[in-house]
């Protein structure tokens, strides 16, 4: 593997739930009522990031914050 460009975005919210990490990048799933959200926006990115050889992740902390690490090829 060559050289990476890492980009990490943390947040100050409330972390997400375990439960939950695994379904986060699936297309459709959303915490919102019915009707208030598509939940496709993490799953759009993920294809799109994939289809470029980068890669996503996210680390959290449930009740702390939660970080998304994004590698991309150099």
């Amino acid at each position: 593997m060559g050289d990476r460009i890492v980009i990490s975005v943390k947040d100050n919210g409330n972390g997400i739930p375990k439960n939950m990490v695994d379904k986060i990048f699936q297309p459709f799933f959303t915490t919102k009522p019915t009707g208030q959200g598509t939940g496709l926006g993490l799953s759009l990115a993920y294809d799109i990031m994939k289809a470029h050889g980068a890669d996503i992740k996210v680390e959290t902390k449930e009740g702390e914050s939660s970080t998304f690490i994004i590698q991309l090829q150099a």
